[in-house]
C-alpha cells in the first residue's frame, strides 16, 4: 500500500530540485538496511514525546496531550538541548518523526489537532483546544527547518488525491500548519520552496498555496514573492483570483504595486467573468490618490459589461436550443449568474468609492471626460447610480450634476438608458432608491432638455422592476402631479398616460393612487385636467375595464363638480364628463368577425345620460355651454367614437344650431335695437332668394336685455341663446359634419358666404359721440363678428375649389378690415372688457387688457417690447403706424409726445389676443396662395386677377403673425419656472388650447411642409423692396414709396425670417432620430438655389442654405429685419457644415448692416428703444463671429468713436453710420463686455510654452490692454451715468482677468521680453489711474448705482499693485518698486478737496494703504547700472504727476 502511494510521488519529484531528490532517495533507500537504527530513532522520538506529555495513538484515534502546548514545546526543547548527544539527537528526533509519519494514517493524526487527555474527570490543567503535533513541533525553532522540509516533501504524495474521508484535503492541512507561525527561521528558503511547489502542483493545490502565502511569509519576502506571482499571473489566467487575493494582502512597495496593477489591467480582457469582480476590487483597492484618475479611466475603458450579458433575445433562443438538445436546465441560471457577477463588480466599485474619496472623484472625472455619444457605456450609468447611492453628499451631488450635464448635452442617450434597464434590471434593482431620486431630480429640473430623461427613467423602472418598485414609481409620479409646478405636472401626467396605455393591467393595481390626484385639481390648467381625466377614464371605463373599482368614485366626483355654482369647479366637471364620454363611448375594435364591434345598449344608455346631464348642467351660463361645445368638439376631433354615439351628438347639434343662430334672409329685420340693423358681408349676393343669415345683432341685444333684467332668473321657460356660443357651437357642428361625411362640408357650406345681421360701420367713425353702453355694445358686436369669421376660416380653409378659396380669402380681408375698426372703437372705449372667446382658461371677469387705456399703452410701447406691432395688427391699421412712429422718437422726446398719443385713434390688439378664437394650424395652408403685389394693382384689377386667389399684404402679415406665435409657443421650450408665492398665475397657453394637443414634432413637420411657401413669400418681399430701390435710385424713402404698404411688407419680411429662425432653432432637430427631418428642412432652402437636394450631405445642404439666405441681405428694410436675418444665418450655420466660413460670412454681413444708414419709409433715421435693442444684439453677433475680436474692438473704438467725437451734434460716425450719440451707450456696453470676454479667453501661460508662444500671448495681451485703455479714456468725453456704470463694472472684470491670466504671463516673460512687459504695464497704469478717478467721481456724486461698484474695484486695484510687486520680487528687481501717495481726483483730473474737511483720520488711513503701481512705469528697472539712470528719470516723471492708487 505504501509502495503504491509513493510511486507517483517519486515520478513527480523528478521535476523538483536536486537536493530534494537526493534526500528523497536517501530516505526511501535507507528503510530496509537500517531498520534497527530506525527503531532507535523512533524510540527517541516517541520517548521524548511521551515524557513531554503527548501520547501517540494508532488508527483513527487522535493523539492525546496532557499538558499545555507551550509547556510541551518547552520540555521537548530542553530535552534536546540537555541531551549528551546534542546536536546529533536533533537529527535522530527528526528521523524518528519521519519514519513515524510514513504511515498515512499516522501522518494524518499528526496533522489533526491533539485532544486533551482527561484524568479522572479533571481537565482543568489542559486547554480545551490544542494544535496538531506537527504544528507544535514547528514552534520549536531548532526543529522548524527540518520539519518544514519533511512536510513539503510529503506534500507531493497527496497532491493528486481528492479530498479524503470527511472531505479533508491533506495538501491544504499541510499548508495550514505553516500559517501564522510565531517566527519563521528561514523565511527566504521557505518562500523559494513554496514557489517551486506552485510551479508543479495541480491547480487546486496551487490555489491553496498562493492564497496562504501572506499568512506564511514574513514582510521581508513580500516584494520578491509578489514579483514571482505577477509573472505567474501573465502565464495562467486560472490563478487570477488566488494571486490577486494574495497580492492584496501582501505588503508591497508602491512602485511594485503599480507594476502589478499594470499587468493585471493588461490581462483584463482575457479574465473570466466570474473572476472579474476580484480583479476590479484589486485594481481599485490598490490605487493611490495620485494615480486614481489614470487607473479609473483605464479600467472604465477596459470593462466591457455589454459583453458580459446576453441580450434577452439571445437568451431565449439559447434556451430553446438547449430545450431541443436535452431536458437540461435552461440558461436562465447562466444569465442570472452573469448578472450576479456584474452585481459583484459593482459591489467592488461601491466599496472602493465609499472608502476612498479620490476614487469617487476619479470616476466622475473619467465619465465627464467622455465627449462622444457612442463612447458612453452601460458602466457609466451604473457607476453614476452607485455614486448617488453612497452616503457622501459630495459624490451624490456630483453624480446628479454630471448626469444632468450629460443628458443636457445629449451625450447620454435614451438608447443607453433602455439598454441598461433591459439587460441589467436585476443588478439595478439594488440601486432603485437612487434611480428614483435621480428621476425626481431630472423631472424637477428647470431645463427642458433634461426633463424627458427623468420620464424615461420612471418608465423603464416601472417596466423592468417588481411590483414594490412599480408602486413607488406611481407614488412618486402622483407627488410630481400634485406639486403644482407646470412643466413637472405636464411631464408626470404624460408618463402616467403612457403607462396606462402600455401597461393597463399593472396600472390598474395602482388606480387608487392616481385617483387621489382628483383632490389637487384646483391649480391645474385645462390641458392638465383633460389629461388626468383621460387617463383615469381609460383605466375605469376602457375596453378591458381593469380599473373598474374606481368607476363609482369618478361618477361621484364629476356629478359633484357639475352641480357646483363656482365656475372653476363646473369647468372641471364639464371637462371630466366629456373625457369619460370619450372612454365609455369609444369605438370598439372587432376581435373576431362574429363579434359585434359596437358598444352595448347599457353603455350607450349611460353615455347619452351623461351627455344630457352635462348639457343641462352647462346651460345655466353661456360660458359653461360654450366650454361644453368646445370640449365636445375636441373629443370628436381627437378620438374615434362609436357610430351610435357620434350620430346622436351630430343630429342634436345640427338641429340646435339652426334653431338658435340661423334665420331666413328677409328684406326687413323686425325689432328695435340700439343701432339700425343691416345685413352685411354677404358673399352669395346672387342667391337672394331663400338665403340664410346669422342672427347676431338681435341675439346680442336680447342677451344684454336679459342680463339687465334682474328677475330673469325666475323665467326658465325657454333656453336662453347667447351669441357667446355662436363660434364654439359652429366649431362643434363643423367637426361633427367632417366626421360624419369624411371631411366633406357640403351640408353646411352655405355658412361660409352667408351674411350676418350687424349694423353700419359708420358708427365707429363717430364713436366719441355715443354713450358708454352703446360704445361697449359696438365693440362686443365687432368681437363676435371677427370670432365668427375666424371659425369660418378654420372650417373651410382646406377646401380646394377656386370659388371657396376666394370666399375664404374675402373672409380674411373682412377680418383685417374689422380689426382696424375694432382698434378705433377700443381707443374710444377705455375700460371695456371684451367677451370671452377661449372658455377653458381662468374666468376673465374684471380683467381689463393693459392697452385698453391709451395712456398705459403708451408706456408699454415706450419700453419697446420685442416685436410687438407690425405683425400683430393685421391690416392697414393705424396702430402699426403708431408703433413705427413711436420707435422713431428718441427717448428724450417721449414725454412731450405722450399727450398727443392719448388722443390719437387706434389701440394695439396685442393685449386683446386672448379674446379672439384660436386659428387652427390648417389655416396656415392659405399662405400657399400667391402674394398680391403692386404690379397687379392696376385699373383692371377685378377682371385680371380674379382668376387666381391672391393674398394681400395685410392678410399675409395677419397669417404670419399667427404662425410665429404658434411656432414660438410649440417649438421654443420654456424652462419650468416655479411661480412666486404672491404672484398671480398667468396662463401662457391661453389661446393655444387646440395647439397644445399636438406634439411639437407635428408642428415642426407642418412648418417644414410650408417652407417652400415661406421661401416664395420671402423672395416676393425681397423683389418688392428691390423694385422700390431701383425705382427710387437706391433710396428707401423716395417719392414713389407708399408708407402704408412699405410698413406691411417690412413686417411680413421680418415675420418670415422670425418664423424660419424659430423653426430651425427647434431643439428636436438635435435628437438622434430627427437628422433626416433637419435634412429635409435644409433641403427646401438649398433646393431654391440648386436642384437635386436629395442626395446632398448635411454639410452641403447647410452651405447651400446659407448661400441662399445671404442673398436677401441687399433688401433689408429695417435694422430689426437685418438682425432677424443675421440670427437666422447664425442658427443655420450652428447645425454643422463648415463653421469657419459661415462665421466669417455672418460677421461680414453683420458688419455690413452696422455700416449702413437705416431710414424709415418717411425718410427719418431709425431710432428708439427697439432700434437700440436690435443694434445691441447685432453688434454682439458681429463681435462673436469675427476672427479677431481685439482688432475689431480697436477698429470701432479707435476709428468709429473718434469720428463721432469730431462730428456735429446730430451726425453719426462716417465708417459706422449706426454709431451716433444716441447709440453710443449701446456700442460702449457691447465693446466693453466683448473685450472682457475676449480677455478671459486668452490662453493661460504654461510652463511648457516656448519663446514664440510666450511672445504671441504677450502680443495678444498688449492689444487687449490697448483697447481697454482706449475705452476707459472715452469716459472723459462721454461721462453720462450709464457709461460710467458700464465702465466701472466691466473695468473690474477686465482687471480681474488680467490678474488671473495676464500676470503669470508677465512673471514668465519679464526676463526675455522686458521692454514689451514694461510698455504693457505702462499702458495699463494709465487705465487703472482713470478707473481710480472714476471711483473718486462716484463718491462725489453719491450715486448708489455707481458707488456699489467702487469697493470691489478698489480691492482689485490694490491687488494689482501688490501683484506687480510680487512679479518684480520674483525676477530679483524689487528695488525698482516705488510707491507714492495718490490724491483723489475727479474725471477731469482736478483734485477733490472736499475730502479734506471730512476729517484727517480717513485721509491718514488712505495714505497708509495707498500703494500705486509706479512700478508699472519703472518696475522694469533691472539690477544693471545702465538701467538705474532710466529708473531715476522715470521717477521724476511720476513725481510730477504725483500718482498712486488709492485703496479705500
Amino acid at each position: 500500500m505504501m509502495r503504491k502511494k509513493r510511486r507517483p510521488s517519486v515520478d513527480k519529484e523528478d521535476v523538483a530540485t536536486t537536493s530534494t531528490k537526493a534526500k528523497k532517495s536517501r530516505s526511501t533507500g535507507r528503510q530496509p538496511r537500517e531498520a534497527a537504527s530506525e527503531d532507535t530513532n523512533q524510540s527517541v522520538f516517541c520517548t521524548f514525546l511521551r515524557e513531554a506529555g503527548v501520547t501517540l495513538k494508532q488508527g483513527g484515534t487522535s493523539n492525546e496531550i496532557d499538558v499545555d502546548q507551550v509547556v510541551f514545546q518547552k520540555k521537548i526543547q530542553q530535552k534536546l538541548q540537555k541531551s549528551p548527544r546534542y546536536p546529533g539527537i536533533v537529527q535522530e528526533f527528526t528521523t524518528g518523526l519521519e519514519s513515524h509519519i510514513e504511515d498515512p494514517e499516522r501522518f494524518r493524526n499528526c496533522l489533526l489537532p491533539c485532544v486533551p487527555k482527561l484524568q479522572d474527570g479533571d481537565s482543568s490543567g489542559v486547554a480545551s483546544f490544542q494544535e496538531s503535533l506537527l504544528r507544535m513541533l514547528l514552534g520549536i525553532e531548532m526543529l522548524q527547518t527540518f520539519i518544514i522540509n519533511i512536510l513539503l516533501e510529503k506534500l507531493p504524495e497527496f497532491m493528486l488525491d481528492g479530498a479524503g474521508d470527511g472531505g479533508l484535503s491533506i495538501p491544504r492541512i499541510i499548508i495550514n500548519q505553516l500559517k501564522w507561525l510565531d517566527r519563521v527561521v528561514d523565511s527566504k528558503e521557505l518562500a523559494v520552496k513554496l514557489m517551486e511547489l506552485v510551479s508543479v502542483a495541480p491547480v487546486e493545490v496551487q490555489r491553496d498555496i498562493i492564497t496562504s502565502l501572506p499568512e506564511i511569509l514574513e514582510d521581508s519576502q513580500h516584494n520578491d514573492t509578489a514579483r514571482e506571482l505577477n509573472a505567474l499571473l501573465q502565464e495562467n489566467t486560472l490563478l487570477t483570483v488566488p494571486i490577486l487575493d494574495a497580492l492584496s494582502s501582501l505588503n508591497l512597495s508602491s512602485s511594485l504595486l503599480a507594476e502589478v496593477r499594470g499587468a493585471v489591467m493588461a490581462t483584463l480582457a482575457a479574465v473570466q467573468l466570474d473572476d472579474l469582480p476580484v480583479v476590479v476590487k484589486f485594481v481599485l483597492h490598490s490605487v493611490s490618490d495620485s494615480d486614481a484618475c489614470e487607473v479609473v479611466c483605464n479600467l472604465r475603458q477596459k470593462l466591457e459589461l455589454e459583453q458580459c450579458i446576453l441580450p434577452p433575445v439571445l437568451q431565449t433562443s439559447q434556451s430553446r436550443m438547449k430545450g431541443k438538445g436535452s431536458r437540461a436546465s435552461a440558461p436562465t441560471p447562466a444569465a442570472g449568474s452573469s448578472q450576479d457577477s456584474v452585481g459583484l463588480i459593482l459591489d467592488g466599485i461601491k466599496s472602493a468609492v465609499r472608502f476612498q474619496k479620490s476614487i469617487s472623484e476619479a470616476w466622475l472625472k473619467a465619465i465627464e471626460s467622455v465627449d462622444e455619444v457612442d463612447d458612453h457605456k452601460v458602466i457609466d450609468l451604473l457607476v453614476l447610480f452607485i455614486l448617488h447611492s453612497t452616503n457622501a453628499n459630495q459624490s451624490r451631488r456630483g453624480a446628479e450634476k454630471l448626469l444632468k450635464v450629460k443628458v443636457r448635452t445629449g451625450l447620454i442617450s435614451e438608447a443607453l438608458f433602455q439598454k441598461t434597464f433591459r439587460d441589467y434590471a436585476q443588478v439595478m434593482r439594488g440601486y432603485f432608491p437612487s434611480i428614483l431620486a435621480l428621476a425626481q431630480g431630472l423631472l424637477r429640473s428647470p431645463d427642458p432638455c433634461v426633463v424627458p430623461f427623468g420620464g424615461h427613467m420612471y418608465r423603464h423602472s416601472f417596466t423592468a422592476f417588481d411590483s414594490y418598485s412599480q408602486q413607488e414609481v406611481v407614488g412618486s409620479l402622483v407627488t410630481h402631479v400634485c406639486s403644482g409646478v407646470g412643466g413637472e405636472v405636464d411631464m408626470a401626467l404624460e408618463l402616467l398616460s403612457v403607462l396606462v396605455t402600455e401597461k393597463p393591467s399593472e396600472m390598474a393595481l395602482y388606480a387608487v393612487f392616481v385617483k387621489g390626484i382628483l383632490d389637487y385639481m384646483d391649480n391645474f390648467t385645462p390641458q392638465q385636467i383633460r389629461r388626468l381625466f383621460h387617463l383615469l377614464s381609460r383605466l375605469a371605463f376602457g375596453q378591458q375595464q381593469q380599473g373598474s373599482h374606481i368607476q363609482d368614485d369618478m361618477h361621484i366626483v364629476i356629478r359633484k363638480q357639475l352641480s357646483s355654482t363656482v365656475p372653476k369647479y363646473k369647468r372641471i366637471g364639464i371637462i371630466g364628463a366629456v373625457m369619460v364620454v370619450g372612454s365609455m363611448g369609444a369605438g370598439r375594435l372587432k376581435v373576431k368577425e362574429s363579434q359585434n364591434a359596437s358598444i352595448t345598449q347599457e353603455t350607450f344608455r349611460q353615455v347619452t345620460a351623461l351627455l344630457e346631464l352635462v348639457k343641462s348642467s352647462s346651460e345655466s351660463t353661456a360660458e359653461s355651454a360654450a366650454l361644453y361645445y368646445d370640449e365636445l368638439a375636441n373629443l370628436i376631433l381627437s378620438s374615434t367614437l362609436d357610430p351610435q354615439v357620434q350620430e346622436t351628438i351630430a343630429k342634436s347639434v345640427l338641429d340646435d344650431f339652426q334653431n338658435d343662430f340661423v334665420v331666413d334672409l328677409v328684406p326687413d329685420i323686425p325689432g328695435s335695437y340700439p343701432f339700425p340693423a343691416r345685413v352685411m358681408y354677404n358673399l352669395d349676393e346672387d342667391e337672394s332668394q331663400g338665403g340664410i343669415v346669422i342672427n347676431l345683432l338681435p341675439l346680442l341685444a336680447k342677451d344684454l336685455q336679459n342680463k339687465g333684467e334682474q328677475q330673469s332668473q325666475t323665467k326658465k321657460t325657454h333656453r336662453r341663446v347667447s351669441p357667446l356660443c355662436l363660434s364654439p357651437f359652429f366649431r362643434l357642428l363643423r367637426l361633427c359634419e367632417e366626421k360624419q361625411h369624411q371631411g366633406d362640408l357640403e351640408e353646411i357650406d352655405a355658412l361660409l358666404g352667408c351674411p350676418l345681421i350687424l349694423t353700419d360701420v359708420d358708427a365707429v367713425e363717430k364713436i366719441e359721440t355715443l354713450s358708454k353702453p352703446e360704445r361697449e355694445f359696438l365693440c362686443t358686436l365687432l368681437f363676435h363678428t371677427i370670432n365668427w369669421f375666424r371659425e369660418v376660416i378654420n372650417a373651410f380653409c382646406r377646401l380646394k375649389e377656386i370659388e371657396m378659396k376666394m370666399k375664404v380669402m374675402t373672409r380674411l380681408q373682412n377680418i383685417t378690415y374689422l380689426q382696424t375698426l375694432l382698434e378705433r372703437a377700443l381707443s374710444g372705449t377705455p375700460g371695456f372688457v371684451p367677451p370671452v372667446a377661449n372658455f377653458d382658461g381662468e374666468s376673465t371677469d374684471g380683467i381689463i387688457p393693459v392697452s385698453a387705456a391709451p395712456a398705459i399703452k403708451t408706456k408699454k410701447e415706450g419700453t419697446g417690447k420685442k416685436r410687438k406691432a407690425p405683425g400683430r395688427n393685421s391690416s392697414e391699421s393705424s396702430s402699426q403706424l403708431d408703433e413705427t412712429m413711436d420707435t422713431d422718437k428718441t427717448m428724450q422726446e417721449q414725454p412731450e409726445k405722450e399727450k398727443e398719443k392719448e388722443i390719437r385713434p387706434g389701440v394695439s390688439l396685442v393685449s386683446y389676443r386672448q379674446f379672439f378664437r384660436e386659428l387652427d394650424m390648417e389655416v396656415l395652408s392659405v399662405l400657399q396662395c400667391g402674394l398680391l403685389s403692386r404690379s397687379l394693382l392696376d385699373s383692371e384689377l377685378h377682371s385680371k386677377v380674379r382668376e387666381e386667389v391672391l393674398l394681400g399684404p395685410a392678410e399675409l402679415v395677419f397669417l404670419l403673425d399667427d404662425m410665429l406665435r404658434k411656432v414660438e409657443f410649440s417649438l421654443t421650450a420654456a424652462p419650468a419656472k416655479r411661480t412666486p408665492f404672491f404672484k398671480a398665475r398667468t396662463d401662457k397657453s391661453l389661446g393655444f388650447s387646440h395647439l397644445q394637443q399636438q406634439s411639437s414634432k407635428d408642428i415642426a413637420s407642418c412648418c417644414i411642409q410650408l417652407l417652400p411657401t415661406l421661401c416664395s413669400h420671402l423672395e416676393n418681399c425681397h423683389n418688392h423692396f428691390q423694385t422700390i430701390l431701383s425705382e427710387n435710385n437706391g433710396v428707401v424713402d423716395g417719392p414713389a414709396t407708399d408708407v402704408q404698404e412699405h410698413q406691411l411688407m417690412s413686417s411680413a419680411y421680418q415675420l418670415l425670417l422670425q418664423v424660419l429662425n424659430t423653426t430651425f432653432n427647434w431643439s428636436g432637430f438635435s435628437q438622434p432620430g430627427e437628422r433626416s427631418f433637419l435634412k429635409k428642412a435644409l433641403g427646401v432652402l438649398a433646393g431654391r438655389l440648386k436642384e437635386g437636394g436629395a442626395e446632398l450631405t448635411l454639410e452641403q445642404l447647410i452651405k447651400h442654405s446659407f448661400e441662399y439666405l445671404v442673398n436677401f441681405r441687399s433688401t433689408m428694410p429695417s435694422l430689426t429685419t437685418a438682425l432677424c436675418l443675421s440670427q437666422l444665418l447664425s442658427t443655420v450655420s450652428e447645425k454643422g457644415g463648415n463653421p469657419a466660413a459661415n462665421r466669417e460670412q455672418t460677421a461680414s454681413l453683420a458688419k455690413r448692416f452696422l455700416s449702413q444708414e437705416w431710414v424709415t419709409a418717411s425718410g427719418e433715421k431709425e431710432r428708439g428703444n427697439k432700434f437700440n435693442d436690435a443694434l445691441h444684439t447685432l453688434l454682439r453677433i458681429y463681435l462673436e463671429h469675427v476672427d479677431d475680436v481685439l482688432k475689431a474692438v480697436e477698429e470701432i473704438a479707435g476709428e468709429g468713436i473718434t469720428e463721432l467725437i469730431n462730428a456735429a451734434k446730430d451726425e453719426s460716425s462716417a465708417t459706422w453710420p449706426t454709431l451716433s450719440r444716441q447709440t453710443f451707450l449701446v456700442f460702449y456696453k457691447v465693446l466693453m463686455a466683448e473685450l472682457e470676454k475676449a480677455a478671459r479667453k486668452i490662453p493661460p501661460c504654461k510652463i511648457s510654452d516656448d519663446t514664440e508662444a510666450l511672445s504671441e500671448k504677450l502680443l495678444t495681451w498688449n492689444l487687449a490692454v490697448r483697447d481697454f485703455h482706449i475705452l476707459v479714456n472715452l469716459v472723459k468725453v462721454f461721462d453720462s451715468r450709464p457709461v460710467l456704470i458700464v465702465c466701472l463694472k466691466y473695468g473690474r472684470h477686465f482687471l480681474e482677468s488680467f490678474l488671473k491670466l495676464g500676470m503669470p504671463l508677465m512673471d514668465n516673460s519679464f526676463k526675455r521680453h522686458k521692454e514689451d512687459v514694461q510698455s504693457l504695464l505702462k499702458t495699463f497704469q494709465l487705465s487703472t489711474r482713470q478707473l481710480h478717478h472714476m471711483c473718486g467721481h462716484s463718491k462725489i456724486l453719491q450715486d448708489t448705482s455707481l458707488t456699489n461698484h467702487v469697493p470691489a474695484l478698489k480691492k482689485s486695484l490694490e491687488l494689482f499693485v501688490y501683484r506687480v510687486k510680487a512679479m518684480l520680487t520674483l525676477n530679483n528687481c524689487q528695488e525698482a518698486f516705488w510707491i507714492g501717495n495718490l490724491k483723489n481726483r475727479n474725471l477731469k483730473g482736478e483734485e477733490i478737496l472736499s475730502q479734506m474737511s471730512q476729517g484727517s483720520d480717513e485721509e491718514d488711513d488712505e495714505e497708509q494703504r495707498s500703494p500705486r503701481p509706479q512700478e508699472q512705469s519703472e518696475d522694469e528697472a533691472q539690477e544693471t547700472d545702465s538701467e538705474e539712470s532710466r529708473t531715476v528719470n522715470r521717477r521724476e516723471e511720476v513725481d510730477q504727476d504725483d500718482l498712486t492708487d488709492d485703496s479705500d
